[in-house]
């Protein structure tokens, strides 16, 4: 199975018959999928088809699609819009009146925005559906492509993630092993500390204070952070091997990564385990930081 990244780029140029067009794909970071068209005027009765090939393909990012499209060939009419001329006239015959300025062009007020019109050739029935099925071809061929970048990156982040999974379970097993959990030297570094209590001349009630010795080192005991944290590892290990789309869940799993850490952290009792539980804390932060580019 794949795993994809949810940042990618496509680019796609079609022709049918005097239509020329050229489709774009941006993908980036995103917590669900948005999709945004930009389609020219003409074609917006494609965007729900376009829309739901997104959907069919991409489960995850901000994603914008654009198409520009250009006709060459067929007679371009232009017209004048008589409305919008005399409007324009009405205003220069005002300013006129009022202002000594010298008297407009044709050529000048055809440039004036809205006075001429320029239309583009219509298409048949029979071009028109022509067009619509090689947009809509050109369209799928163009989401192939930033569906195959995207697997290109998410190959890349599963190997950083692994081995920042490696990395969590040597730090993991580096803990398990320290001496300094063990039974024999938590009741030594307990020992030490009663032994300078009592020496110390305090007033305590010695069979109490085992009893509160022996509480702090049940308390202190990280096996089940370890056990918990070795557990996470193979999920995560497992998430990133069945493919996309697992990112909420790997996002999930970095949240459970960082609570056993920092409880693992709060329960150490000496310098080794604490320099170990920082050092993970470091790495989880990592994993975090890339999972949020996976779909």
């Amino acid at each position: 199975m794949t795993l994809y990244s949810m940042t990618g780029f496509a680019r796609n140029e079609g022709r049918s018959g005097s239509t020329q067009w050229s489709w774009e794909m941006r993908a980036v970071n995103g917590k669900g999928l948005d999709v945004r068209l930009r389609l020219p005027p003409g074609t917006e009765h494609l965007e729900q088809v376009f829309r739901k090939a997104c959907a069919g393909s991409l489960a995850r990012g901000n994603v914008q699609v654009a198409l520009t499209m250009a006709h060459n060939g067929g007679e371009v009419a232009p017209t004048v819009n008589s409305q919008a001329l005399q409007r324009v006239l009405s205003a220069i015959n005002e300013i006129d009146e009022n202002a000594e300025t010298a008297r407009s062009s044709a050529a000048q007020i055809l440039a004036l925005r809205g006075v001429l019109d320029v239309s583009e050739p219509q298409l048949s029935d029979e071009e028109g559906a022509v067009l619509d099925e090689a947009l809509t071809v050109s369209f799928n061929e163009t989401l192939k492509s930033l569906n195959e970048h995207r697997a290109v990156e998410g190959r890349a982040l599963a190997e950083v993630l692994l081995g920042h999974i490696e990395k969590i379970q040597e730090l993991t097993a580096q803990a398990e092993a320290d001496p300094a959990r063990s039974a024999k030297a938590i009741a030594e570094r307990m020992s030490d500390q009663v032994g300078k209590l009592m020496g110390a001349g305090s007033e305590l009630d010695e069979a109490r204070l085992h009893q509160e010795v022996a509480l702090l080192a049940t308390k202190a005991d990280i096996r089940e952070e370890l056990d918990r944290l070795a557990a996470h590892s193979t999920a995560a290990r497992d998430l990133i091997a069945s493919g996309s789309p697992v990112g909420r869940k790997l996002e999930f799993l970095a949240q459970e990564f960082n609570r056993e850490c920092n409880t693992l952290c709060s329960k150490s009792n000496a310098v080794s385990l604490t320099a170990i539980g920082l050092e993970l804390k470091v790495v989880i932060d990592q994993f975090r930081e890339q999972i949020l580019n996976v779909e």
